[in-house]
């Protein structure tokens, strides 16, 4: 049975025709092409790889991006797009978020002509993929602490030495965006591309959670590249910050994919699940867990229909992505906890999404900021004292 949504305020009305359309195109997608098929990616540690050059039919690489081959949809639109993503797999939406807004962003942001023209195209036509490499084996919530450095070399050129880890893509990436701090100083991006000497990876396969995504280190010994790695248009934490801005952004929004996944799900088996004299749906604890999930999924719909508007008339701040980052992945762990008791031993099965949307959630709750480091943002947001370094 095709999903049809969860819009209990009518939140529809709200939304432009291409918004919708967007949302409806990649919703169709995920049930065609994604829900069959990535219960087995998921229990074999595997990404299907045949999906990519279908995300770049749809315009899903880079999709809120301008030109080079890229979408340009509005924010809301790609908001949606990662939504409905995120209903199939938080590994699904995780590759193209990290493709978009981690990768191709800073290169389109920051970078030189000549290479936004080199990468662009290839990466939103999903020819080419990046990976994004800030998070270090001691350095996650602090990531200014990291020890990566760049050296300038004498004759021109670079030479970066330092290790990277839980990067997502990272084993199937054509090119590294790479964030060290030349010479002692400033932190700086360089692109690293596939086969450069000094440059290898190692996958990560010893997780429970997102299993259906990539994820690597890194190695970065005495690997050289040229003047022309750089990205010229930023000095400072300003480069990756504004880009975990951009990737925080898809999160809350494919955050309410996941609930509403497993809302549907829980929904659907209450109904249809008897015990004692009628379907558990008629028992008045499982009416209360169903209307939880479908209050907190509405009241966070609400807060990135907001966000999303915020972002399209450039009012939007960092802060107001934590807010959002925080509540939505938050609620969406919650529901996914309790959708898993609703449908009780069936809740660990294969069969339904609902045990791998909780496994993933676990990861999604902290990455790209944790959940209490985003408390600690909005806490200095609105107090003007920050409790963190």
């Amino acid at each position: 049975m095709a999903f049809s949504g969860v819009d209990y305020y009518g939140l529809d009305e709200e939304l432009t025709d291409e918004e919708r359309l967007v949302r409806d195109n990649v919703r169709r997608f995920v049930d065609k092409e994604v829900v069959p098929v990535i219960g087995e990616h998921y229990q074999a540690g595997t990404f299907p790889m045949d999906l990519v050059p279908k995300f770049a039919d749809l315009g899903l690489l880079g999709a809120n991006l301008e030109g080079y081959g890229c979408a340009g949809m509005g924010d809301i639109a790609y908001g949606l797009a990662m939504q409905e993503l995120e209903r199939g797999d938080s590994g699904v939406r995780s590759f193209c978020s990290v493709q978009g807004s981690l990768c191709m962003y800073p290169i389109h942001a920051f970078g030189s002509e000549a290479q936004k023209e080199r990468w662009l195209p290839g990466m939103a036509a999903g020819e080419l993929i990046g990976c994004f490499g800030l998070t270090e084996p001691d350095f996650g919530s602090n990531p200014s602490g990291m020890i990566t450095k760049a050296e300038t070399l004498p004759g021109g050129g670079f030479r970066i030495n330092g290790t990277k880890r839980w990067i997502t893509n990272g084993d199937l990436a054509d090119v590294a965006i790479v964030w060290a701090k030349l010479d002692g100083g400033k932190v700086r991006g360089f692109l690293v591309p596939k086969g450069t000497p000094g440059y290898s990876t190692r996958k990560i396969d010893d997780k429970f959670s997102l299993r259906a995504s990539v994820t690597s280190e890194l190695f970065f010994e005495d690997c050289e590249v040229g003047e022309d790695a750089i990205l010229p248009g930023v000095v400072g934490m300003r480069g990756p910050l504004s880009c975990l801005s951009q990737a925080r952004y898809g999160i809350c929004f494919g955050a309410i994919g996941a609930a509403m996944s497993c809302y549907e799900t829980a929904l659907e088996y209450a109904k249809d699940r008897k015990q004692f004299s009628r379907p558990i749906a008629g028992y008045q604890l499982v009416q209360q867990k169903l209307v939880h999930m479908l209050s907190e999924i509405t009241k966070a719909q609400c807060l990135t229909l907001r966000l999303g508007r915020l972002k399209e008339s450039g009012k939007i701040k960092p802060p107001h992505i934590s807010l959002a980052k925080r509540n939505n992945v938050s609620m969406a762990l919650e529901i996914a906890r309790m959708a898993r008791d609703v449908l009780g031993a069936n809740g660990i099965m294969y069969e339904y999404p609902v045990g791998r949307h909780m496994m993933n959630l676990e990861t999604v709750y902290t990455y790209e900021g944790t959940h209490d480091i985003h408390t600690l943002i909005v806490g200095q947001d609105i107090t003007g004292l920050a409790a963190f370094e």
